[in-house]
């Protein structure tokens, strides 16, 4: 792979990783989670609208538009505030393990969903051994952080937000080719500003006391966290294979933690690390096994004996 894409590969799991470590340092700041999630995605839905007129992308048709209030709903607004209620709960490292569980997801329900997609007894394997990662985690009452922490409330929140972007992705594949990249993330964004801003009025309040420093760090969410991101990831996958570009989900666990220990003090305790070792080894199980799939596919389909 050249190294234009794995630079584009590290910057994209370091811009995820920094919405990650930004969203905890916000909440620290003492930002309302729904204040929080609401401009995050406001400022994220004007830059994308932005691009969308200079690229001069067409506007979305009624099918495209019902396309993207499903995603907005299941990949946008129920991830971005149930994740965000879990970085309160738990440390960056600790939550990031858990959304490293995000593909395996995708394939459970692509197995319901996506009939050319069946899940094999080796994904279903490695379903195992990571979820035994999620339950030695939870059991070990290790939150990362040094005081305080609800580990089984991060594990419910970020499990749920898990859910609703695993459906959401075999519900993209499911529908794939009738959309525009730009078009549907921005949809995705536009959308759930509608439901987001009102909530912020009725539950935080207008958010005229959010100090400089919280501000900056939403500004960061938007753009590194958000935008960034998901236009590299999907001029990555216009250029390399989809099982290449999921290298990302090795990245975003491990800068999440280093980062979460370097930058915010956050501690490195022995069920974080036990656990989290379960919940990769799985998730590098599961990856094998779909390139091994891959691979097989293409000697079939070039007629080339396995």
């Amino acid at each position: 792979m050249r190294f234009t894409y794995w630079l584009a590969l590290v910057i994209a799991a370091l811009g995820w990783a920094t919405g990650g470590l930004a969203t905890s340092a916000a909440l620290a700041e003492g930002v309302g989670t729904w204040t929080m999630v609401a401009m995050r995605v406001l400022i994220a839905a004007v830059l994308l609208a932005a691009l969308a007129v200079v690229r001069r992308i067409s506007l979305p048709s009624l099918s495209v538009l019902g396309f993207g209030m499903v995603q907005a709903v299941v990949n946008l607004t129920i991830p971005y505030i149930l994740f965000t209620f879990a970085y309160g709960e738990a440390s960056v490292g600790f939550v990031g393990l858990l959304a490293a569980l995000i593909p395996m997801a995708t394939a459970l329900f692509a197995h319901w969903m996506l009939p050319s997609e069946p899940l094999s007894v080796s994904k279903l394997v490695a379903l195992f051994v990571s979820f035994s990662g999620v339950a030695f985690l939870l059991l070990s009452g290790d939150s990362g952080l040094s005081e305080g922490g609800r580990p089984a409330v991060a594990v419910a929140l970020a499990l749920t937000s898990i859910a609703a972007i695993g459906f959401s992705g075999a519900f993209a594949k499911r529908h794939a080719g009738m959309y525009n990249p730009i078009t549907i993330t921005g949809l995705q964004f536009g959308l759930s500003v509608i439901w987001l801003t009102p909530a912020m009025f009725l539950i935080d309040g207008p958010p005229t006391d959010v100090p400089g420093k919280g501000w900056a760090l939403i500004v960061v969410m938007a753009v590194v966290g958000a935008v960034v991101p998901f236009l590299l990831f999907f001029w990555l996958l216009e250029r390399i294979d989809v099982t290449q570009a999921a290298l990302v989900g090795y990245m975003v666990p491990f800068m999440g933690l280093v980062g979460g220990v370097v930058l915010l003090d956050e501690e490195l305790q022995t069920g974080i690390v036990v656990g989290g070792a379960l919940v990769l080894t799985g998730l590098v199980l599961s990856d094998m096994r779909s390139r091994r799939d891959a691979r097989t596919k293409l000697a079939e389909t070039l007629g080339i004996p396995s």
